[in-house]
């Protein structure tokens, strides 16, 4: 029995705090819009766009025997491309870029902007550049393209690295994403609400209404005094 009486009154709350929400709907709604809102603003005008080029090169493992080429000259080739992007990211190349190009970057500043990783698992390298100028990134990732291969040949002397596709202009900017910030930003600005207004009620310990007369103080009530407003006289 008291299982019942426990259960029926979490369900009481349960439906009191929908009740809640409904009569406060409009809070949730102005603030969902608000987020909305300030997300959009932030990120269309003071959110800085960023762009990205990208080329990928294929690392070959060395061949001892001119023929075809075996299983294990493949995993080995898969296993350097780890290899093969430390040093893409390396002061040797990254120095020859930033003189090539006469860019005002550090080689830590410019390492921070390249990204190198292997391609599904496979002896194919993506090397992406990621800047706030398209043009730029189109620049440096193409440069790191040319000068790459000799470098990674002269360090390494377990193969070679041979260019698959090269890099393009990409105007588009890669972030923000206006829609999907706004949309998160909605959300959060609705869950931030609907958690203000439950947490308000679950504080509130006033007697509102007949109703928790009843449930608070397990009172019968007899009759209801209404609100009398002198002034509308």
């Amino acid at each position: 029995m008291d299982n019942n009486k426990i259960q029926e009154e979490d369900s009481i709350d349960l439906l009191e705090i929908f009740e809640v929400l409904r009569q406060h709907v409009w809070i949730i709604a102005v603030s969902t819009v608000a987020a909305a809102l300030i997300g959009f603003i932030a990120v269309r005008f003071f959110a800085t766009p960023k762009y990205q080029a990208s080329s990928s090169m294929i690392v070959n493992a060395r061949q001892e025997n001119v023929g075809s080429i075996t299983s294990d000259q493949l995993n080995s080739a898969s296993r350097l491309v780890g290899t093969y992007g430390v040093i893409i990211r390396s002061d040797a190349v990254l120095q020859k870029v930033i003189d090539d190009l006469g860019l005002d970057y550090t080689c830590k500043e410019l390492a921070e902007m390249v990204s190198v990783a292997a391609i599904n698992d496979t002896q194919v390298m993506g090397i992406t550049v990621t800047s706030t100028d398209p043009r730029e990134a189109y620049r440096i990732c193409a440069k790191i393209a040319e000068v790459a291969p000799d470098i990674v040949k002269e360090k390494v002397d377990a193969g070679s690295a041979s260019l698959v596709d090269g890099a393009k202009l990409e105007e588009d900017p890669v972030s923000p994403h206006v829609t999907r910030d706004v949309v998160i930003m909605a959300l959060l600005g609705a869950v931030l609400s609907i958690g203000v207004i439950i947490v308000v009620h679950l504080f509130d310990n006033k007697i509102n209404t007949e109703s928790d007369v009843a449930k608070y103080l397990n009172m019968t009530v007899l009759g209801v005094i209404p609100f009398y407003d002198k002034e509308k006289k």
